[in-house]
């Protein structure tokens, strides 16, 4: 999926939360997050991620100035890229790791993200995902974009399985507004989550593929939240 690299990593932050370890280093130029020994994503190519935000946004109707929530910071590409789309309005972030927030505020990842931060669209939520889609007290959305996993079949954490399930659908169901997008990146595809998405009453369940250099290509989940 990814690129071969020459070097060995070097470490630049190392944290201890109430979610495990998290590590962000450098290898071969490229920025890596590490999250309890699982690798996932770099600064090497944020196609996946910044087509998780286009296809959202081209499977909405025409709705003006729609808000969107980005279901993870990682390195920053759906946030960057949907800054620089001057159709989005309100743009939310829900990231539950206070290190990779600190990262992009005053550390290496900074220059990924410096004037989507700055835009006055832009909101970060340090929070966890399924907390803020389950809090009454949040807004709605009309779409959600949620990258915080390598896929609903390949967890960071045993606790995120909760989000790919009935309870965790439905309360994706409850965020979004009337024919509002769910779009899910995923490594590999999921027959199983599909299924899950359409047992959940979303219409238009789609899968869009992103070619990569080897393997397997990544997906985008893509389903309609029913008017």
């Amino acid at each position: 999926m990814r690129a071969p690299y020459d070097n060995e990593p070097r470490t630049l932050d190392h944290r201890t939360g109430p979610h495990g370890e998290i590590v962000l280093r450098e290898h071969d130029g490229q920025l890596q997050i590490i999250a309890n020994g699982t690798f996932l994503m770099d600064t090497s190519d944020g196609r996946s991620e910044r087509l998780l935000v286009d296809a959202a946004h081209e499977t909405l109707d025409e709705r003006p100035a729609p808000s969107v929530l980005i279901g993870g910071l990682g390195v920053g590409f759906s946030l960057a890229h949907a800054a620089t789309d001057p159709h989005w309005g309100r743009i939310t972030v829900v990231e539950r790791e206070a290190a990779v927030i600190d990262w992009h505020r005053t550390g290496p990842l900074a220059p990924y993200t410096a004037e989507a931060f700055a835009d006055p669209r832009t909101r970060i939520v340090h929070a966890d995902l399924l907390a803020h889609l389950d809090d009454p007290a949040a807004p709605t959305y009309d779409a959600l974009c949620l990258d915080i996993d390598n896929g609903p079949d390949w967890t960071v954490t045993e606790d995120n399985d909760s989000l790919y399930s009935p309870a965790g659908l439905a309360a994706c169901t409850r965020r979004l507004n009337p024919g509002g997008v769910l779009a899910v990146w995923s490594a590999q595809p999921s027959a199983g989550f599909e299924k899950a998405l359409r047992n959940a009453g979303f219409e238009g369940v789609r899968t869009h593929e992103v070619a990569v250099v080897r393997g397997v290509p990544d997906v985008v989940h893509l389903a309609v939240r029913a008017a």
